[in-house]
């Protein structure tokens, strides 16, 4: 039996409503505050990447999917949503759209990780964007937006962590001094770390390693060493959300795994499970780094398997899928079509109906409605068809009516 490689993960018929109902309330959400869909390649060209992410990251370093195709292209699986879609909104002319552009995308990624709970190699994220705007207002605005989606389903002890990592001119500073606190113990750091050194100390706190996690524990903080531009903007940030009533934690370890992030960065941490939901941040840098204007921006992307396990845990009676309304039980070869017309014209009413297609039973057909949870079942045989009159069985109360198949009545009723 061939079977699934590791990493990834089947979304069966019974989970899949789950799944499509936190995309549909996650798009009504978007539209509310003026966002758009945008869908990108699964695949790029691997510089974008390696650009666009960073060469220095884990992403890039050990997790990418990458592989030569037949013209001799390096090509990698997204890792990731935001770099595509710079991509996009560069190569298509999308800078003269009215500023700020806002998108949002609905995505699977592709990294080679460790497999652990709530982390696949295959994995999907929903996520939002706003390109074209430097204001304190968009990080404020899109931390809301974030926070509203757990308000909506209903998920409690959701901390807000927020941190600003500045921007490239602030960020010199703050680098040598990091190097001046991590060259006595560099050789206790993991190869990695130590590869980093020189080109990019900040990506060490991000580091996994135990070790490395724990000669990080008393790294001096960048918030100390922001220039005047950075420190306002964080300043704002933080008084804006405290005025909206939004409650935050500052970390100052929090860098977040890409290298095109700048300023604020923040995270949705579910307290109960230990792991971040949702995260995002500003990156002011990475539209021009990809070859476009210079254009400010900032982004989230949540997971959706960790929202998904979340959703559940916290939602006693979780949205159902919808039940079959009615199972349109026929025999015999004039039925058979008969009831096929029949269902067609229920179906353009918006009525959720099914018939026998595998010339079963009646016995069988009835016990196929019951496991089915149809809440109706109507007999159609030669007899119902010449005299216009068959029987409907409410399948939870076992009471029968009788009903003429040419009124529009019943199926109204049926619809309800």
């Amino acid at each position: 039996m061939i079977q699934k490689p590791k990493g990834t993960k089947d979304i069966l018929p019974q989970d899949s409503y789950k799944w499509q109902y936190i995309e549909e309330k996650s798009r009504e959400l978007f539209a509310n505050y003026g966002f758009k869909e945008i869908r990108v390649p699964v695949f790029e060209n691997t510089e974008l990447f390696q650009r666009g992410v960073g060469e220095t990251t884990d992403v890039v370093q050990k997790e990418m999917y990458t592989f030569e195709d037949k013209g001799g292209r390096s090509i990698t699986l997204r890792p990731e949503g935001t770099a595509g879609v710079v991509r996009a909104y560069i190569e298509n002319g999308m800078s003269s759209l009215p500023s700020p552009t806002k998108m949002w995308y609905n995505m699977s990624m592709y990294r080679y990780e460790n497999v652990q709970k709530g982390r696949l190699r295959e994995f999907h994220q929903i996520g939002a964007e706003v390109l074209g705007t430097n204001s304190y207002l968009a990080d404020v605005e899109i931390i809301l937006m974030a926070n509203e989606l757990f308000k909506i389903f209903n998920i409690p002890n959701i901390e807000l962590v927020i941190n600003s990592i500045g921007c490239p001119e602030c960020r010199k500073k703050y680098q040598e001094k990091l190097k001046e606190y991590i060259e006595p113990n560099l050789d206790k750091y993991c190869d990695v770390c130590k590869s980093r050194f020189e080109k990019n100390p900040m990506r060490i706190l991000d580091c996994k390693e135990k070790t490395c996690k724990e000669y990080n524990k008393n790294a001096p903080a960048i918030t100390e060493y922001l220039c005047d531009e950075c420190k306002e903007h964080f300043e704002n940030v933080k008084n804006t959300l405290k005025e909206l009533n939004i409650e935050y934690t500052i970390d100052t370890g929090i860098v977040r795994g890409l290298d095109y992030y700048t300023k604020t960065v923040f995270e949705f941490i579910s307290k109960d499970e230990g792991y971040t939901v949702l995260a995002g941040g500003r990156y002011d840098g990475l539209v021009k780094e990809l070859g476009g204007a210079d254009t400010p921006a900032i982004g989230f992307a949540m997971g959706m398997e960790r929202l998904v396990e979340i959703y559940e845990k916290y939602n006693a009676n979780p949205i159902e899928p919808k039940n079959m309304q009615i199972y349109i039980a026929n025999i015999g070869k004039e039925a058979g079509i008969y009831a096929t017309k029949l269902t067609q014209d229920l179906r353009k009413k918006g009525i959720y109906v099914e018939k026998d297609v595998s010339e079963r039973s009646l016995k069988a057909q009835f016990k196929y409605a019951d496991k089915k949870n149809a809440e109706y079942c109507l007999t159609i045989g030669e007899e119902e068809i010449a005299s216009q009159k068959a029987k409907i069985k409410n399948m939870k109360t076992g009471e029968e009516i009788e009903v003429n198949l040419s009124e529009e009545q019943w199926k109204q009723d049926i619809a309800k």
